[in-house]
C-alpha cells in the first residue's frame, strides 16, 4: 500500500497516448534492449550470474555518474531520494537482472524474450491496482494481449518447444517481468521528488552496485575467477553502457513523460528490433511469420495508445 500513496501523491500529469518523441524513445530503447540478451548470452559462457550483474550495473553507474559530473548537474542529498534509489535499484536491476541471467543458464534466448514480453500484462494489472491515472481498461487489456499473441508469432514456435522444460528457469524470468512491472510503477515518484532522468539512472544502478557488491564476493568468490575473452570483455562493456545506462536515461525519461504502461511496451517492440537488425546487419532472411507477428504488435500498440481507434470512432 506504501507504493499507493506514494505514486497517487507524485505528479500525474502524464501522456495516456505517446507523441512521435515519446515513440522514438520508445523505439531507441528496444534496440538498445534487444542487444542485451545476445550479450547475456555470450557472457554466461565464461562469468557467474552474479558477477555479471554486477559488472553490468557497477560500470553503466561509472558512466553515468562520469555524464552527471561533466555536466554539472547537482547531486541530490535528500534520504528520501536515495531510499528510493535503492528501492528502484532492487526492483529494476538486482532482482530482474539476476533472474534473468540465471534463467538464461537453462532456456534459450527465443523464449526468454516471450516470457520477458508479458511485462506489459502485469504492468496493466500492477498499475490499474496502485495508480489512478493508469487504470486498466478493455481497450488496454486488448491490445496487451494481441502484441503478445505477435511476439509469439514472430519469434517462432521452436521457441515454444522448451516449454514445460527447465520449469524454475522459466519461472525466474516471468518474476523478472513482474518485477519489472512493480518498477515501472515505483519509478513515477521521481518525477514529484525532482529527480531528472539521468540522475535517476544513476542513483539507482550505484544502489544495485552497493547491494550486490557483498553478494558477489560471497556466492562468486570473483578473486579465483579466471580473466574472461576478449569477447566476453566487449559483451560486458556493451551492456553496461549502451543496454544499461543510456538504456535508462531513456527508460526514465519515458516514464516520467508517458507513464508505466506506456513505457513497458518496449518488451513487445525488442524482438521486432532484434529480427531486424538481424536482417540489416546479418543479412537473414525475413519470413512470413516475421511480418504477421510485427503487424500484431503494431494492431496491439495503436489498441494501446488509442488514437487511431479515435481517428476511426472521428472518421464514422
Amino acid at each position: 500500500m506504501a507504493i499507493k500513496k506514494q505514486t497517487m501523491g507524485a505528479s500525474s500529469d502524464i501522456q495516456q497516448s505517446m507523441g512521435p518523441r515519446e515513440w522514438a524513445m520508445l523505439l531507441m530503447l528496444s534496440l538498445v534492449w534487444g542487444g542485451s540478451f545476445f550479450f547475456v548470452e555470450v557472457a554466461v559462457t565464461q562469468l557467474p550470474t552474479l558477477t555479471i550483474v554486477f559488472t553490468r550495473v557497477l560500470l553503466a553507474a561509472i558512466a553515468l555518474w562520469g555524464v552527471i559530473l561533466l555536466t554539472g548537474r547537482a547531486v541530490p542529498r535528500s534520504f528520501a531520494v536515495w531510499r528510493a534509489f535503492l528501492m528502484m535499484g532492487l526492483l529494476n536491476n538486482v532482482i530482474p537482472f539476476a533472474l534473468i541471467v540465471w534463467g538464461q543458464k537453462t532456456i534459450a534466448s527465443g523464449l526468454a524474450s516471450i516470457l520477458n514480453a508479458s511485462t506489459p500484462l502485469f504492468t496493466i494489472l500492477v498499475a490499474g491496482l496502485l495508480l489512478t491515472d493508469e487504470r486498466m481498461t478493455l481497450r488496454k487489456g486488448f491490445g496487451v494481449v494481441i502484441g503478445f499473441v505477435g511476439v509469439v508469432i514472430m519469434i517462432g514456435g521452436d521457441a515454444l518447444s522448451g516449454i514445460g522444460q527447465g520449469v524454475w528457469a522459466q519461472l525466474a524470468v516471468l518474476g523478472a517481468a513482474l518485477s519489472y512491472a512493480f518498477a515501472g510503477v515505483f519509478g513515477r515518484r521521481f518525477k514529484a521528488l525532482g529527480v531528472e532522468p539521468v540522475m535517476t539512472a544513476a542513483g539507482q544502478v550505484s544502489a544495485s552496485s552497493v547491494i550486490l557488491l557483498p553478494m558477489v564476493w560471497l556466492f562468486d568468490t570473483p578473486q579465483s575467477l579466471s580473466v574472461p575473452s576478449m569477447g566476453v570483455i566487449g559483451a560486458l562493456v556493451a551492456l553496461a553502457l549502451v543496454s544499461t545506462a543510456f538504456a535508462y536515461i531513456l527508460y526514465f525519461g519515458i516514464l516520467e513523460r508517458a507513464g508505466a504502461t506506456n513505457l513497458l511496451l518496449v518488451t513487445f517492440l525488442i524482438p521486432v528490433s532484434a529480427i531486424l537488425l538481424g536482417a540489416v546487419v546479418l543479412g537473414e532472411r525475413l519470413e512470413l511469420l516475421h511480418f504477421v507477428g510485427m503487424g500484431l504488435i503494431g494492431c496491439g500498440l495503436a489498441a494501446i495508445d488509442g488514437r487511431l481507434l479515435a481517428l476511426v470512432r472521428r472518421a464514422q
